[in-house]
């Protein structure tokens, strides 16, 4: 498909990194595939974690098409730019066509992001999964690639003041090891399978980022940051 808008928000969204400061840390990007289609299930901590994690995977050559609720459609300046570059709109009164259009998208090659937790998290810990990344994968033969992303919800999270001064803040993206969900598979198994994988890697980037998460509102009470309890 021709790809006329993603290249200038592309421009765009990498200015407003350089005017943030932000000191990425990528990693495993030689986990997603050059050609073939792919799921990126994706940790939810931030608003921005859809142009961090599309700006991650640029280095695979590869642009990601992230499925995300219908509301960000509907807004007058943010619709127009989410169709250009073919994102996929999750209505959750009709989810089927969703399913559909992202079945058709990763037969065609294409990688999608999903946010499996169905949310951004509060506290800052993965919540418990939805089935639609497992049943996509299965259903369209692709791999899942583990995703996470750390430090983003120091900028712009759900119950936050925005913080877009040049704070210089880390921010970590790691792309794990494809996992092959088989069709027919139990699809409950796999779900928790892929929450244990998606803990053990947030866990693993947690303990190598840079900044204290002591007494931090950006961190969970886990780590001893003073985010809310977990709600599941």
């Amino acid at each position: 498909m021709a790809d006329l808008v993603y290249p200038p928000v592309i421009v765009v969204i990498k200015t407003l990194w350089k005017y943030l400061g932000l000191k990425f840390d990528f990693s495993g990007e030689e986990n997603i595939p050059r050609k073939d289609g792919a799921i990126l299930a994706i940790n939810h901590v931030s608003y921005l974690d859809f142009a961090i994690t599309g700006t991650a995977a640029l280095p695979a050559g590869r642009l990601v098409r992230f499925m995300a609720k219908k509301e960000i459609f509907d807004h007058k300046v943010a619709g127009p730019l989410m169709r250009g570059m073919h994102h996929i709109n999750v209505d959750r009164s009709n989810g089927s066509a969703s399913f559909v259009a992202a079945l058709r998208a990763l037969k065609s090659g294409e990688i999608i992001g999903i946010f499996p937790e169905g949310t951004t998290s509060t506290s800052f810990e993965i919540k418990e999964l939805k089935s639609g990344a497992v049943r996509l994968a299965m259903g369209a033969g692709v791999p899942i690639i583990p995703t996470i992303i750390w430090g983003s919800q120091r900028i712009w999270t759900k119950g936050l003041k925005r913080n877009l001064k040049r704070n210089n803040f880390p921010v970590t993206v790691v792309f794990g090891e494809p996992i092959f969900y088989e069709r027919g598979a139990d699809v409950e198994k796999s779900e928790l399978h892929l929450r244990q994988t998606l803990l053990a890697m947030l866990y693993q980037v947690q303990e190598n980022y840079p900044d204290s998460h002591v007494g931090q509102r950006w961190a969970p009470a886990r780590l001893g940051g003073t985010a809310p309890a977990p709600l599941n």
